[in-house]
């Protein structure tokens, strides 16, 4: 066993002839105690991705977190199984987060449509994508992963592997995590759905001539996500609420002020055209441009993939199938399995509607291959923080949504089951992305693919079975419309708003087109399409307190005296941010659970405490809580 990865886990040498870390010796890294850890991990991971990533639109990759998690409880309860077993804990840790990363872009969809979700309509559809994606996903493992082995870099397995490799830092990575995670558990305690009794929104209204909004929800989680994501993405982002809330808000009010007596919001009679407030004009008009921006973005991303879909296909079909690597009975048991689930799905999901069932279920099937082969080999090329999974997606549902135009299904009954059939596809896509990327790690570090497989899958179920509880213990305030709502779900937003315009007929057209000219205006311009809308959708509360978290990053990297010591910082700022991330993903929802329970209720704050002043203070407190552990270590940790 080398000391550290070797130069040709980078490439330089074809796949079949590489050496992985481990090299020889038992291949196995799995037993009980390994399932156990990796099944909490999961489970975890596909809470805590599913409530930030309703939250805010964003996901973060569970695979770095979870290796270092995972390390720490391997060192205590099964040492003996090493860098092989921190191997299965951090494809399990993925496999959870994968799973939540595409079921909330669409199953939320339906609450917001007014229909509801049985546990049992949201699992089957997902298991079905779960093992079709997997399947599929298994596949073109050989060509993938062996076969293109230093062409297709798989950056975050790369960086996965040297987290394992470099296990003997990991006591230093969950120091950080843990301070995230009091920190953010601190914070989120006080506020939000625990004890409510501080305010955290730092809010400035203006209705008067040029109307305007600027917010900052003090969220741990949300600024965890921005030092993650870093300044570029966020500062993108945030541009987009400017846009949104400084000029094209102002503007739609500057005109509606012309409007003759008896002028009406178009979806809220109640309400005068030259009489709306901000909240109404952002709501009713501003919301429906970011959509036609996520929709044009979507189609154009998916556009673009075309090249990439057929050399997929291509090099998966002449691939060289002269060995048996990458084979598995239990693989193709998964995808067999898949297909069987996913036409039961269909029938389930189809209220006895026949053609219904089979059209639908054959266009998922067909629309999941394409788009699972090309997310793997997109992981390969950028890895699955990056991965398009919403634009795929969107191009997908449109796709279908005119099939069930054609067919004249365009009931609300119909408009739910789209969207179940979405969820399979959905979720096909995003489990491709993680299972490829856990894979690359089972190569380069000397697992078995086989057990990979295995783990990966039960962790995969167990992924599915949290993250339909917690939409379903959340429901309530999902289903919550308007501005100032607990859950942006900006994907499930547009979703929902897309599918059911289309089939109703009474998308707002104009405000569409406007957003989807915006869309082509961005990409003509080589700007980031849906990096911006989603700032243009989002709550600018949201995307602000992003910025600040880029921006801490920013600090923390410009006051380091060297590349090692900011190498170094950004480390464990990053593990710091995942500690805040899980702290307030997992205190939010416990909150939320204790609430339902009707053991805490909350009544909100009082005095200051519901002030602006308070929230700066939460805001101070938060920052210098998050750059202090990260500067005071200097060049000490910078020589580890």
């Amino acid at each position: 066993m080398h000391k550290k990865l070797s130069k040709d886990a980078y490439g330089g040498v074809q796949g079949k002839n590489y050496v992985p870390y481990v090299s020889s010796g038992s291949k196995s890294g799995g037993n009980i105690a390994i399932l156990i850890i990796g099944i909490l991990l999961a489970a975890l991971f596909a809470a805590s991705t599913a409530y930030s990533g309703m939250k805010s639109g964003l996901t973060v990759a569970a695979g770095i977190p979870g290796s270092i998690i995972g390390s720490a409880f391997i060192a205590i309860f099964a040492k003996q199984k090493g860098i092989l077993g921190k191997n299965l804990v951090q494809g399990m840790s993925s496999g959870g987060e994968a799973v939540a990363s595409g079921i909330i872009f669409v199953l939320p969809a339906i609450l917001l449509i007014g229909g509801n979700i049985s546990f049992l309509e949201g699992f089957i559809v997902s298991i079905g994508g779960v093992l079709f994606g997997m399947g599929i996903a298994s596949l073109v493992y050989k060509n993938l992963v062996v076969e293109e082995h230093g062409n297709l870099m798989f950056p975050e397995s790369m960086a996965i592997s040297e987290t394992l490799v470099a296990s003997e830092g990991a006591g230093e990575s969950m120091k950080y995590m843990g301070i995230g995670f009091a920190v953010s558990g601190v914070i989120s305690l006080v506020t939000g759905s625990f004890l409510n009794v501080a305010n955290n929104v730092i809010s400035y209204v203006n209705e008067k001539f040029y109307k305007w909004k600027l917010e900052v929800e003090v969220n741990p989680l949300l600024l965890g996500i921005g030092f993650i994501v870093g300044i570029e993405v966020s500062l993108t982002m945030f541009a987009g609420s400017v846009l949104a809330n400084f000029a094209i808000m102002p503007l739609i009010s500057y005109f509606a002020d012309f409007a003759r007596e008896g002028e009406r919001v178009w979806n809220d009679p109640s309400v005068a055209l030259g009489g709306m407030q901000v909240n109404q004009i952002s709501g009713s008009y501003v919301k429906y441009i970011g959509a036609g921006m996520m929709l044009s973005g979507g189609l154009i991303g998916a556009i673009k993939l075309i090249p990439t879909i057929v050399v997929s296909i291509k090099e998966t079909v002449s691939a060289k199938s002269t060995d048996q690597a990458g084979k598995s009975s239990f693989a193709s048991l998964i995808l067999i399995g898949g297909i069987i689930v996913g036409f039961i799905a269909g029938f389930f999901i189809s209220d006895g509607n026949f053609v219904m069932a089979i059209i639908g279920s054959i266009l998922s099937f067909f629309l999941s291959l394409l788009f699972v082969i090309v997310s793997g080999r997109l992981t390969g090329t950028i890895g699955t923080s990056n991965l398009p999974v919403s634009g795929m997606t969107i191009a997908s549902l449109v796709i279908v949504t005119l099939l069930f135009v054609i067919m004249g299904w365009i009931s609300p009954g119909h408009n739910k089951s789209l969207l179940l059939f979405g969820t399979f596809i959905v979720t096909a896509i995003s489990i491709a992305g993680g299972y490829s990327q856990s894979q690359k790690v089972a190569f380069i570090i000397g697992g078995e693919k086989n057990e990979m497989d295995k783990y990966y899958l039960v962790a995969s179920l167990v992924g599915v079975t949290v993250v339909i509880g917690v939409i379903l213990l959340l429901s309530n305030q999902l289903a919550i419309t308007g501005d100032n709502v607990p859950f942006a779900l900006p994907q499930a937003n547009l979703i929902s708003t897309l599918t059911s315009g289309i089939m109703s007929g009474e998308l707002p057209w104009h405000m569409v087109i406007v957003g989807a000219i915006i869309g082509i205006v961005l990409f003509l311009l080589k700007l980031p399409i849906m990096t911006i809308a989603i700032g243009f959708y989002l709550p600018i509360a949201t995307t602000s307190i992003i910025l600040v978290g880029a921006i801490v990053r920013l600090f923390v990297e410009k006051m380091s005296k060297s590349e090692q010591e900011k190498e170094t910082r950004v480390g464990n700022g990053i593990s710091l941010s995942s500690g805040l991330v899980a702290g307030g993903s997992i205190i939010g929802l416990v909150g939320i659970i204790l609430q339902v329970l009707g053991v805490i209720k909350g009544t909100g704050p009082k005095g200051f405490a519901a002030s602006n002043g308070m929230g700066y203070i939460l805001l101070v407190v938060l920052i210098i809580l998050t750059i202090l552990p990260l500067i005071k270590n200097k060049a000490n940790n910078a020589r580890e």
